[in-house]
């Protein structure tokens, strides 16, 4: 792109397109424990929520990336619904259709593990009873990994969080990390030419609101640690300025935006304690660091040039990766926070933006046009220390903005892979499953992964 070259007058024109954007210990493929999960059945009226119930217990383990799902086509016939339906008297190689643990475990199915159980509506409540069992285990008994209820409102809403808890203490079996109750936050916009606001979303695209109602342009938002608050970006003034706002209840800190034609790309340190942002005070642009209310506010770059969306490591706290022009096209730049040892990590080819920190603090994500035309990026990993990179998306349409999970296994990114409109999807940071659309209404941007 040509934005950093762009002199301070064109400068909005840049945050108005920026709006519109050997990889290895993350994942641990080796030989993956397959599990079967059979449709669970609901006694009386809990079978009218088991659709959803199912469909986002099988999501959520197979979105896990841990586990092989075994299909469902290769199952026995008949499915257990509490331990005590196994024939314990069984033997091994006997065929009972799906009452031994050993016709989950044999041929077709081949099975490690077998997640079952069933719903019910008591006292008011939907109650799941859901165990794990290890098939490699002579008994049921011995079998029993997990044998839990779980407890949710007698609606779908309600199904779907028993399921999700479900899930999530299938995952945390192997040494994963639920999402369940995490956001994802970003830019909405009802249809092209309409204003952009930010709005949030469950994990998995679901019960997705409105955060703000400036009618105006919002952008670039960033969470907080915590997830308490989220930083962003926003011309509901005329020039672009940080807004600061609580997430519960929704209500704005007032943030103190020094003068300047453009104060941007907000991001908090770890400890939440400082915000890092872009700011044209003193110059076009450098990066600022200020205190959560924009008091106390510092430069920390000096270049000449445009440097913006600088992230701080979460787990040192001391570096930052960022965006700058000082060497031609938009680059990724690493340096220590007061400013110090400055090198650029991508090549130099192309135009190389939105870094995004793992949480291990070894690696980032980020979005780069190597390889292909001019403003078709594609989101990449790389280990910072070495330098290696691996892309992950290839040439389906624009792809930006990857924003890591706090799982450390997700990414969520914007792309225009479907009809050329701009959604927001999630995938493994291996590039090992197909992304999931989470975003279908108008034009959705900018995705970042909170509590």
């Amino acid at each position: 792109m040509k934005k950093l070259l762009l002199s301070a007058f064109a400068l909005a024109a840049f945050w108005l397109a920026l709006a519109a954007q050997d990889f290895s210990g993350v994942i641990s493929k080796g030989q993956q424990p397959h599990i079967a999960i059979p449709d669970l059945r609901g006694s009386g009226d809990a079978q009218k929520f088991m659709a959803a119930f199912n469909q986002t217990l099988w999501n959520d383990v197979n979105g896990s990336g841990l586990l092989k799902m075994v299909p469902k086509t290769s199952y026995p016939l008949t499915v257990p619904q509490q331990p005590s339906d196994f024939d314990s008297t069984s033997t091994p190689g006997q065929n009972l259709g799906g009452r031994a643990m050993s016709d989950w475990a044999g041929p077709p199915a081949s099975a490690n593990y077998l997640a079952f159980g069933y719903t019910a509506i008591q006292n008011g409540v939907f109650v799941l009873r859901g165990w794990l069992f290890d098939l490699s285990q002579a008994t049921p008994t011995a079998a029993q990994v997990i044998g839990k209820n779980y407890l949710g409102s007698v609606n779908e809403a309600g199904a779907r969080q028993t399921a999700h808890e479900f899930a999530a203490d299938i995952i945390a079996r192997f040494g994963g990390k639920s999402l369940f109750g995490t956001h994802i936050y970003f830019v909405h916009q009802a249809a092209a030419g309409a204003p952009k606001e930010i709005w949030v979303m469950d994990w998995d695209g679901g019960n997705q609101r409105q955060v703000t109602h400036f009618n105006s342009l919002s952008i670039e938002p960033s969470v907080s640690p915590d997830g308490s608050r989220i930083a962003f970006t926003s011309y509901a003034k005329g020039t672009p300025g940080i807004y600061v706002f609580s997430v519960d209840p929704v209500r704005d800190l007032h943030f103190y935006n020094q003068s300047a034609s453009v104060n941007s790309a907000p991001s908090f340190t770890p400890d939440g304690k400082q915000i890092l942002y872009s700011s044209s005070a003193g110059g076009c642009c450098r990066i600022f660091a200020a205190n959560p209310d924009g008091s106390g506010f510092k430069p920390i770059t000096h270049s000449p040039y445009i440097d913006t969306e600088p992230k701080v490591n979460p787990k040192t706290g001391n570096d930052v990766v960022f965006v700058s022009g000082r060497s031609g096209p938009q680059q990724i730049y690493h340096m220590n926070i007061d400013g110090g040892d400055i090198e650029r990590l991508s090549e130099g080819t192309g135009e190389a933006s939105n870094p995004s920190w793992h949480p291990d603090g070894q690696l980032i994500a980020f979005s780069w046009t190597r390889g292909f035309a001019a403003g078709k990026f594609n989101i990449f990993t790389m280990d910072v220390a070495s330098r290696r990179y691996i892309q992950l998306t290839h040439d389906e349409g624009k792809n930006e903005n990857p924003s890591w999970a706090p799982d450390g296994v997700h990414l969520a990114f914007a792309s225009t892979r479907i009809a050329g409109r701009t959604q927001i999807y999630t995938m493994l940071g291996d590039g090992s499953q197909p992304p999931t659309r989470l975003t279908t209404q108008g034009l959705n941007f900018s995705p970042v992964w909170g509590k």
